[in-house]
C-alpha cells in the first residue's frame, strides 16, 4: 500500500446539520491527515462542472441543484491507502444500507442527501482535488 489524497466534501445537508467538526475528528481519527480544508458555496455551473461525468445521468439536476443549495466543505487528505479507507469510513451511498457507524449512516438522511462525497479511484482523486485546491494550496500538506 502507498500513502494515498483524496478529496473529501461535506455536503450541505451535513453542513447545515453542523457536522463539519464531528465528520473532520471522525477523519482524523481514522488516520487522515488534513491537506487542505475549505468552506465554499458552489454556483450551479460549478457543480455542473464537478459533477459533469454524471451529466446524462436522471439524477443530474438533482445533484446538481442540492449541492449548490447551501454551503459545502471540502477536504484534500492524505493516509495510506487513503481512497478505500476513505469508502469505508463513509459507508454505502445509501445511509439505509450503510453499515453501523459509518459516517453516511450516522449523517446522511437518504440517497440524494447522504453527507459526503468521496473519490472512487487515484486519477479521479487528482482531478476532483484539483477542481477545488490549486497545486499550491496542498503543497507539503
Amino acid at each position: 500500500m502507498s500513502v494515498q489524497r483524496t478529496l473529501s466534501i461535506i455536503k450541505p445537508d451535513a453542513v447545515e446539520k453542523q457536522k463539519i467538526g464531528a465528520i473532520v475528528a471522525r477523519l482524523e481519527q481514522e488516520g487522515f491527515r488534513v491537506v487542505a480544508l475549505k468552506k465554499l458555496q458552489l454556483s450551479l455551473a460549478q457543480a455542473e462542472g464537478f459533477y459533469a461525468v454524471h451529466s446524462a445521468r436522471p439524477f443530474f439536476g438533482e445533484l446538481t441543484q442540492f449541492m449548490s443549495r447551501s454551503p459545502i466543505v471540502v477536504i484534500a487528505l492524505e493516509r495510506e491507502d487513503a481512497i478505500a479507507k476513505y469508502r469505508e469510513v463513509i459507508g454505502a451511498t445509501d445511509p439505509a444500507k450503510a453499515a453501523d457507524g459509518t459516517l453516511r449512516k450516522l449523517y446522511g438522511a437518504n440517497v440524494g442527501e447522504n453527507a459526503l462525497h468521496g473519490s472512487d479511484a487515484v486519477d479521479t482523486a487528482k482531478a476532483e482535488i484539483a477542481y477545488f485546491f490549486p497545486g499550491y494550496e496542498t503543497l507539503g500538506g
